[in-house]
């Protein structure tokens, strides 16, 4: 499943983060608690190196917790603080914006200290469909508020106001040039990163089928109301799920599209099962 997806308008969209780079106190990349490293564009590395840096795992509902515990201490083994978030959880919206206060404290300090009163100033990042701006929304609650251009910043780019002393950005979803591994294009495609509509669905559900059987057996019997049997094929499967659900068509056939759309939809909606497909295991065992 090699993709290639970088639209126009990315270059552009890489051009503006770097114009407002200067204005910016901390960058906090949001990517999505199954997938941290699939969901994390690599070239974020060198174009935010120096800066004070937060990772947001969002949609830590839908992951494995135990899992997600683990992807902060890898985080934090590197020097960067990372900290789950659920949209829903009044207590993480205001951890969150603890954390990215706290991340900034030092210049905040060093200016008070010459008589001056530091607003944070924090640039939300990630790709496309990853929460950022939903973040921002869930942070700002009713109290959002945008406080218009600042100096120097890209021409209708917005800033929003979290409390007295912290200021948001958002911007576009920012992809990379080429997605060259082809394990985490497949699990973009199953978190819905990749639009559906250049993809062979059938495909895509078969691979997230093998994933689903391997990791969460009995939830995803359970889901269905199937037994899995180890000899039945992804295939084999996916038909026993059209014939538990009545997904026949008129011909007397299995609706293989709509038994695709309701695995993709439940498994994206934490309905089958919290599971986490990036694994921390995997990139030491890359390293090693």
């Amino acid at each position: 499943m090699l993709v290639n997806w970088y639209p126009g308008h990315m270059a552009k969209a890489k051009r503006m983060l770097q114009e407002n780079l200067k204005l910016i106190d901390v960058v906090v990349e949001v990517v999505d608690a199954r997938c941290p490293m699939a969901t994390r564009n690599p070239d974020f590395e060198s174009l935010f190196s120096g800066k004070d840096r937060i990772i947001i795992l969002n949609k830590a509902d839908l992951a494995d917790q135990s899992v997600t515990n683990a992807w902060i201490d890898f985080f934090k083994a590197q020097g960067i603080l990372a900290v789950e978030f659920v949209s829903t959880k009044s207590s993480m919206k205001k951890k969150a914006v603890e954390i990215i206060s706290k991340a900034a404290e030092e210049k905040v300090a060093r200016m008070k200290a010459k008589g001056v009163v530091k607003v944070v100033r924090a640039m939300i990042v990630g790709i496309p469909n990853v929460g950022k701006s939903t973040f921002i929304n869930c942070v700002a609650g009713v109290s959002r508020a945008q406080v218009g251009d600042k100096p120097g910043v890209t021409r209708g780019k917005q800033w929003v106001r979290i409390t007295p002393h912290l200021e948001l950005m958002d911007t576009p979803g920012m992809l990379w040039p080429k997605l060259e591994n082809e394990l985490y294009a497949s699990r973009l495609a199953y978190i819905g990163s990749v639009r559906d509509d250049v993809l062979n669905i059938e495909q895509m559900t078969l691979g997230l089928i093998e994933v689903l059987r391997e990791r969460c057996r009995s939830k995803f019997e359970l889901r269905y109301s199937i037994s899995i049997f180890n000899e039945d094929t992804d295939a084999d499967v996916l038909h026993a799920i059209c014939k538990s659900r009545g997904f026949i068509t008129s011909q007397d056939e299995f609706d293989i599209e709509r038994g695709c759309r309701i695995i993709l939809d439940e498994f994206r909606a934490g309905k089958i099962c919290r599971l986490s497909l990036d694994l921390p295991s995997e990139i030491a065992n890359e390293e090693s």
